[in-house]
């Protein structure tokens, strides 16, 4: 049966990325550039939700729990009004998973009501299967009601254009032939032409904290709200640097400020 489950987490995680390319086509020429030709391993995918029932985080992780994953660690985003979860999986090849989910009690009214449509909009029973995670969205809002949420939170604005999906891919650069640094992956990116999260800085984190994030800037890409046409953020691609917290293990967690600043990573101006 394990065995099953990590056959089964391998298949989800293709149709994952053949779905994410769609929306982040961008991604796909940076895994060519960095690859050249090797093998790329994923640090971790990140998923966007909201705190209510049927999608809230504990009910998502449910697919990855049957696919062999298990809960390693717990994160609180205050401003961004967020709390995150990641999942790690016994196979080292299988990315870890990182899930947040809005607040959405701690919301103004609009924004609520406009959330709770959405939600209320989603067939229950399609919750129940894997590919829920790549079905996009389930609703239909207007360009209006788009702009009313980036007000309040840029977090349920892109929720509310894309849905279910991987929100980032990340990559493992300790497992990248040919860079031994986060650094140098970034000057390479920049060499061709990509634009970069300056958040925070270029480098989120440091090896003191075992962990270096960067990540591109999310690509622009047309969304058809219900009312019109309009060119907004889509999704991104990471970048990881991992640390040994002893010798011969690497820290396998998250550091809550640098995570803060990847979110930034879909906003439209920096």
């Amino acid at each position: 049966m394990k065995q099953t489950n990590t056959t089964a987490a391998y298949q989800f995680f293709d149709a994952l990325w053949a779905d994410y390319i769609k929306r982040t086509p961008s991604a796909a020429k940076v895994h060519n550039v960095l690859a050249e030709g090797q093998t790329i391993v994923n640090d971790h995918v990140a998923f966007r939700t909201f705190n209510i029932a049927p999608v809230n985080l504990d009910v998502l992780a449910k697919h990855f729990v049957k696919m062999g994953y298990f809960a390693n660690g717990d994160y609180h985003f205050a401003e961004k009004k967020l709390r995150a979860k990641h999942f790690e999986h016994a196979d080292p090849k299988l990315p870890k998973i990182f899930i947040s989910e809005l607040l959405v009690e701690e919301f103004s009214s609009e924004l609520q009501e406009i959330v709770h449509a959405m939600v209320n909009s989603i067939d229950t029973n399609k919750v129940l299967e894997p590919e829920f995670l790549y079905s996009g969205t389930h609703w239909h809002v207007t360009y209006e009601q788009y702009q009313l949420l980036l007000e309040e939170s840029e977090y349920a604005a892109w929720m509310s254009a894309f849905g279910f999906c991987a929100n980032h891919f990340t990559v493992s650069v300790n497992e990248l032939p040919g860079f031994s640094s986060l650094e140098s992956v970034n000057e390479r990116l920049k060499e061709v032409g990509f634009t970069l999260n300056s958040s925070g800085g270029e480098i989120k984190g440091s090896p003191a904290v075992f962990l270096e994030q960067s990540s591109t800037m999310a690509d622009q890409i047309k969304v058809n709200f219900s009312d019109r046409v309009a060119i907004i953020p889509s999704c991104f691609y990471e970048f990881a640097k991992r640390y040994e917290i002893t010798e011969g293990e690497l820290y396998t967690g998250f550091v809550a400020a640098s995570a803060d600043k990847i979110f930034e990573s879909t906003n439209a101006k920096q």
